[in-house]
This record gives C-alpha cells, sequence and structure tokens, in this order.
C-alpha cells in the first residue's frame, strides 16, 4: 500500500471508532435532493430532519426535478447540502452526490452525445474516453462525485427496451467501450473524477422473454465468460469504484441478494475493493417483487449481508429497519462497520473531507461548449451505419428537389435516449439545443434545393392523416428522405428505454405502410432510422434505396446524419448488434455455438444485419496475412498482421475486425469471438499494416470442471469487415499442456498500425 492509502485507512479507522449507530447506518443510505429543496432552494429546516445523523449519499440534485434548471442553481443547493453536513453535523462527513450520465450528464443543459448503443457503433474506445472526460467535467462543475454509468449489460434480445443503454451483443466490445467510459470518467486521479458506475450486475440484458426485471435463465459457463466479463474488466483494468447490482433473480436468487455475486466473486475473485449501490429500491423490492424477504428489516439483513452497501434512492430498508436488526442482533456490527467503511474510504479518496465545495461562478462555463459541440458532432458522425446503399448516396447538395418526411425528421426531442435529461424528465422540448435532421439537411443543400417537409404520421399512433400530404412532397421530389424510428423514455408514448419493452420489433405504428407508399412513387427512398434496438426491416429492405443507422445521436445528430447523407463524412460505423429479420429468430447473435445455425422450415436462421456490418462510399482490401509464431506455448502470445488498403477514390475509416475459433475444445466453443478490433482512417490509395498482438490467455475459457484453462489445440484466425464479411484467414496452434488460467487475465489484444 501507499502512505496515501494507509493513511487513509488510518482515518476510516478512527472516525468509524467514533460513530454511532445512528450515523454509521445514516451512511449507507441516500436522500434525494429534491426531499432538501422548498420551491427550488436548499431548506435547512428540512435537511436539520432528514440529515441530523449526516448521510452517505444525496440523490441527483440536478436531475431530481425539472424546477433545476441553472448550472448555479445546481452548483448552489450541492455547496448548502456539503455547508449544513460539515458545519450542522457532529461528525461533519460530507455526501456523495450522485446522478446519471449515459450518454451525457442527466442535467439541464449538459452536453448530450449519442446514446450509448450508438457510441459502442463507433468502434473507437479513445472517443468515448474523451467524451466521458467531458461528462466528467461537467458534473464535477457542480458538485457530483459519483455516475451512475456505464451500462455493461451484453445484450441478446431487441425485444428488452434498454439495448439502447448498452455497448451491444458481444462481450468483448461492451468490454472494451466499458473499460473507456470508467477510465474518462474517473480520470487519474479521483479527487478531480467521477466515480464510475458499471451496472447492472449481472445478465440484465438477457431476461425472460425480453422483459424488464425479469428472471434470466443462463447457465454458469456463459453466465462467466459472456455476461461477467465486462465487469471483470472494468475492475481490473479500469479500477472501477462502484458497482450498481440488477434487478432481476439468477435460478432464484435476486441479485440484490447475492452473497456469490456480489461477495463471493466480485470482491473475492476480482479484489475489487470499491463500494456496491443498490439499482434504485432494488432492496425493497426483495419483499415487494421477489418475495424471499418478508417486510424491510429482513430485506435489509439480506441485501448488506450480500455485499450492497448504500441504497438508493432513498431510505426505505437501510434506515429504521436495519437499525432494528441491529438492535435485535439479527446482522452483525462486523457487516455494518465493512459497509461503512466503504464508503468513508471512497469520500476519503474524493478529496472531500479537504473541499467538498464547488465553485459557483464557474459553472456555467463549463456547460456544453463549443469545443463540446463539436465532439458531440465527432461521435454521432462516427456512430452512424450505413446498412444499404444501392448506389443512391451520397446526395448531390444542388439536388432540386428533396422530400422529408417521417415523424423524427423534425422532432428534436425524439434524438435524445433515456436517461437524458430530455427524455428522462418528459420535456416536451430539448433541453439542450438540439439539431433536427430536417435542420441539419437545410443547412448542407444549396440555396436553389427545394424541400418539401411532411410529418407523414406518428412514432406509434395509427394515424395516416398525414399520408396525403406525405405523398405530395415525394412526388414533387427526386429523393425521399424518410426519417422513421422510435422514441425514447418512460412514458406510454415512448416505445424504446426502461420497462418500453416489446414483442414486436417492427417499426412501430403505420410507418411501414407509410415507407411502402413512399416507395410506390418509383422515387428512390432513403430510409433514416432513429431508434434504441435492432428492428425488424423485412418488409422495407428490399424497397427503399438506402438505410443509414442513427439510432439516438443526441444534440448535434441532424448535422451528422447530413454530413453522411451529402457525403460530407464517409459513414465507417459497424453495428454492435444483429438485426434480426424477424422476432421468431432471437437470438441471431453472431458469437452462438455452431450447433445453433440450423433454419426454419419456412425461413433462415440468418439475421438481417449482422454483427461489425457497416458500409461505406469507398472500398477496403485486405491483404498480406502473417501469423507468427504458427505454434504457442499456453504462456505465449501470437502477433496477426495484415495489411488493409483504402482503394477506392473517398477519405474513410474502416474497422478491421478479429475473431477466433476454437476448432476442437473439451466443450462446445461459439463459431466465433471476437478478439480485437481497430478504426482505422486511410486515404483514398493509402495502405496500412495492423498488428494485433494476441495473448493465449484470451482463448481460455471454463471446461467440464468449471476450471478456466487454455487448453493445446488449433484456432482459426478470421479477420473481417464484419462478421460475416471475412476477408482474411488462417490458423495457428496452442502446445503443450491445459494450462490453469491465474487470475491476472489479459482482457485485450494489443494493437499497432503503421
Amino acid at each position: 500500500m501507499t502512505d496515501v492509502i494507509l493513511d487513509i485507512e488510518a482515518k476510516v479507522k478512527a472516525l468509524l471508532k467514533d460513530m454511532t449507530i445512528e450515523e454509521k447506518i445514516a451512511q449507507l443510505g441516500s436522500i434525494p435532493g429534491r426531499n432538501l429543496l422548498e420551491d427550488g432552494k436548499f431548506s435547512q429546516e428540512k435537511a436539520k430532519n432528514l440529515l441530523k445523523n449526516g448521510i452517505g449519499q444525496i440523490t441527483r440534485v440536478s436531475s431530481g426535478t425539472s424546477d433545476i434548471t441553472s448550472h448555479k442553481q445546481a452548483a448552489s443547493i450541492a455547496n448548502e447540502i456539503q455547508r449544513f453536513l460539515k458545519e450542522e453535523t457532529r461528525l461533519g462527513i460530507p455526501a456523495i452526490i450522485h446522478e446519471e450520465c449515459l450518454s451525457g450528464f442527466m442535467a439541464y443543459g449538459a452536453t448530450t452525445f449519442p446514446q450509448a448503443i450508438g457510441l459502442a457503433s463507433t468502434w473507437n474506445p479513445n472517443l468515448i474516453e474523451r467524451v466521458t472526460a467531458i461528462i466528467r467535467r461537467q458534473m464535477r462543475a457542480v458538485g457530483v462525485h459519483q455516475g451512475l454509468s456505464p451500462v455493461l449489460d451484453v445484450v441478446r434480445d431487441p425485444r428488452w427496451g434498454r439495448n439502447e443503454e448498452t455497448f451491444g451483443e458481444d462481450p468483448y466490445l461492451v468490454a472494451s467501450m466499458g473499460v473507456a467510459y470508467v477510465k474518462g470518467l474517473q480520470g487519474s486521479n479521483l479527487r478531480e473524477g467521477i466515480i464510475a458506475t458499471p451496472k447492472h450486475f449481472a445478465a440484465h440484458g438477457f431476461s425472460e422473454g425480453g422483459r424488464n426485471r425479469a428472471p434470466v435463465h443462463v447457465p454458469p459457463r456463459e453466465f462467466r465468460e459472456v455476461y461477467l466479463f465486462p465487469f471483470e474488466a472494468a475492475v481490473k483494468e479500469a479500477n472501477a469504484w462502484s458497482i450498481m447490482n440488477a434487478y432481476h433473480d439468477i435460478d432464484g436468487v435476486p441479485c440484490a441478494a447475492s452473497r456469490w455475486l456480489l461477495t463471493e466473486i466480485l470482491r473475492g475473485e476480482w479484489g475489487f475493493r470499491g463500494y456496491v449501490v443498490s439499482d434504485y429500491s432494488a432492496i425493497r423490492m426483495l419483499y415487494t417483487f421477489h418475495h424471499v424477504a418478508a417486510d424491510e428489516k429482513e430485506a435489509a439483513v439480506q441485501a448488506l449481508e450480500a455485499g450492497i452497501d448504500i441504497e438508493l434512492p432513498q431510505i426505505d430498508c437501510y434506515g429504521e429497519p436495519l437499525l432494528e436488526a441491529v438492535r435485535e442482533e439479527k446482522i452483525s456490527m462486523a457487516v455494518i462497520d465493512e459497509a461503512v467503511s466503504r464508503i468513508l474510504r471512497a469520500k476519503f479518496l474524493l478529496g472531500l473531507f479537504e473541499n467538498p465545495y464547488v465553485d459557483v461562478r464557474d459553472a456555467s462555463l463549463l456547460f456544453d461548449t463549443s469545443e463540446d459541440r463539436r465532439l458531440a458532432l465527432e461521435v454521432a458522425r462516427e456512430s452512424m451505419v450505413l446498412l444499404k446503399n444501392n448506389g443512391v448516396l451520397p446526395l448531390r447538395k444542388d439536388i432540386r428537389a428533396i422530400a422529408v418526411v417521417g415523424p423524427n425528421a423534425d422532432d428534436a426531442r425524439n434524438l435524445h435516449g433515456d436517461y437524458s435529461f430530455t427524455a428522462h424528465l418528459r420535456c416536451d422540448e430539448p433541453a439542450v439545443p438540439t439539431v433536427t435532421v430536417l435542420t441539419g439537411i437545410k443547412n448542407k443543400v444549396s440555396k436553389e434545393t427545394f424541400i418539401y417537409y411532411a410529418r407523414g404520421c406518428g412514432v406509434s399512433d395509427g394515424s395516416k392523416d398525414g399520408f396525403k400530404e406525405a405523398l405530395e412532397a415525394a412526388e414533387k421530389s427526386d429523393v425521399v428522405i424518410a426519417v422513421v424510428g422510435e422514441r425514447s423514455g418512460l412514458s406510454n408514448d415512448d416505445v424504446s428505454g426502461e420497462h418500453r419493452d416489446r414483442a414486436d420489433i417492427r417499426l412501430p405504428g403505420v410507418q411501414e405502410e407509410l415507407i411502402e407508399m413512399l416507395c410506390e412513387t418509383g422515387k428512390p427512398v432513403v430510409v433514416v432510422l432513429v431508434n434504441g434496438r435492432p428492428l425488424s426491416l423485412r418488409r422495407i429492405v428490399d424497397r427503399c434505396s438506402a438505410i443509414l443507422e442513427a439510432w439516438l445521436p443526441g444534440e448535434e445528430g441532424g448535422n451528422a446524419v447530413a454530413d453522411v447523407l451529402f457525403g460530407d463524412y464517409n459513414p465507417g460505423g459497424k453495428l454492435p448488434v444483429s438485426f434480426p429479420q424477424h422476432v421468431g429468430q432471437i437470438p441471431v447473435n453472431y458469437g452462438r455455438r455452431r450447433s445453433s445455425f440450423g433454419d426454419y422450415v419456412f425461413s433462415s436462421s440468418r439475421p438481417l444485419f449482422r454483427f461489425g456490418h457497416g458500409l461505406s462510399y469507398t472500398i477496403f482490401e485486405y491483404s498480406s496475412l502473417s501469423i507468427f509464431p504458427e505454434k504457442i506455448g499456453p504462456a505465449g502470445s501470437v502477433e496477426i498482421s495484415f495489411d488493409v488498403k483504402n482503394v477506392g477514390d473517398k477519405k474513410g475509416d474502416e474497422v478491421v475486425q478479429l475473431y477466433i475459433q476454437d476448432e476442437v475444445a473439451s466443450v462446445t466453443r461459439p463459431a466465433m469471438e471476437l478478439k480485437g478490433f481497430k478504426r482505422v482512417t486511410l486515404e483514398p490509395g493509402e495502405k496500412k499494416r495492423v498488428t494485433f498482438r494476441l495473448s493465449v490467455d484470451q482463448l481460455a475459457f471454463y471446461d467440464q470442471h468449471m476450471r478456466f484453462v487454455v487448453e493445446p489445440g488449433r484456432f482459426k484466425v478470421m479477420i473481417g469487415s464484419s462478421s460475416e464479411d471475412i476477408r482474411l484467414s488462417g490458423h495457428f496452434e496452442v502446445i503443450g499442456d491445459t494450462k490453469v488460467t491465474p487470475s491476472t487475465r489479459t482482457f485485450f489484444s494489443e494493437v499497432k498500425v503503421k
């Protein structure tokens, strides 16, 4: 241990010794910031009642109510809360203030980047780290210390409404993006950083029927190799300081009450030293939802003994019920002390005891600057995935006339994803200036170009009243741009996001009929998708001329879409999820076992668009594969090199992807597994050589005895532009005896480009 850590441990021990049981338990709870306000201002009277013994955390000062509409106001309230705790409580222990930050700080006026599924489509971890560094700066400016992100759920069911919050279907990609997210958010020093909270621990994205909070049925081998992998990487590679449990149960045991998951694996096997927070009301749900506890007291004991240190967002169980359990000796004081110690340790690491305050004067200057918006545009551009193009794109800027139709064409609110301030707090207007697709197109075309706009229909209602206007616009134009998809949020009008699970994953409402009508005009129809999940597009895919997946692109989404449509930016994004042809095919993720690819009586089991797919306006050529050495021991590594060349006439980005197949193993293995990737920018005619260094322990899996091993044998190397478009292949062989892999495993391949 360093001297700093030893000093903190001594301080924690001394403070813990001086605390009453009431003060200790107060550190395990959280109070919503809005509960401390009166008419939008901090209330001393409410604080005296709610904070008399101190508090562990404060829930969402900036986003807990729509009354907070200025950064100065949020920063001032945060300071007043901390001042009360420092000066009006016996021990003067500051609070950790937490907020949401999935696609940006969930606060009024904060920069809104593309939703997480769009971030994943960039396949650019370095870019994600830059994004979360901006989020860190904005959160710190108003006194926030913890962000409840990233979502590291590996998702393989498009019916689940929270697809949009994830980094996709592959554990390697999810882990890569998640580690970058955590590093950018926490920074190099927690005194200037934001504690990241990987969630939902674990396997929340594989729920029964794609229904939120439903049970998860996953075998132990797959659970560890797929669903735990991103979390283990976040803990070991990025030193994540907090973890949030998931709502569901696994084999009858709710994650919130699973000591095996929260203590034995997380702390015992992985060495996690941070603290675990409950998902909102997850502890209370042990008795109201799962019915494994009789009341709040039993729920508190189960959760705390399992390993949940703090109850969010408010005190239901970790208050009087827990205090009563202590008095009745139903829980050990040692368990209480250990949890409190973790909270105090984090507060010392954050520097809160020295200075919990922020400079109110600077708060507004650090939000959504011109540099922030440029980054939002850069990320949105890189997130665009061109799914189909029969040559109609890119469009000419001097085109005579364009029809822009669809429910998402001129709706700024619909460009924002769930857990953005705009969508989550159900704002009628965006909480940050947002460029619609229609506005982006107007910004791009010549002054002589006619633009005919018609909404056509709503996202999910059944009205066709706008069809006639849309048809008239199409008939007057040379090309039709149909901006369709979903709307994200928590209301009944929303079809994507938390609790917005769908049994049918086609375009909702009458949007398919709108597109079919437009295609019948004979005009080229370019479909722009604004959505949060993979959609079944088989009814329209063959009829339209091009399809651009924009996801939920955030505040600069309209400009980014227009840049791609008119060729100012060459799309290079790749799908982080597979698109099924039909909901009945689920799951269609690429990494299934070889026995899983049989067809149906009347249809194929192949997805419509496969993981890693994404087209470009240029052409990339792969050549000169080299694998060295071709035989390697179980403790070594192998270098896989190849050339990639832009043989087209436009600058472009290509995401080169490394897949591995274990040809023979003691248990069945996936048909292919992603083991490396790199986004490479190439000028026309330019060639670069890419080298992946693959550690042999990246080939490890859990054998029949649940040992994590590398077995000798032959491995197939596949280099591709997607999981389907494999350009180069070769082999290497692992020789020697079976090796049990140590806990200090290698998570990611090293990659060099020259």
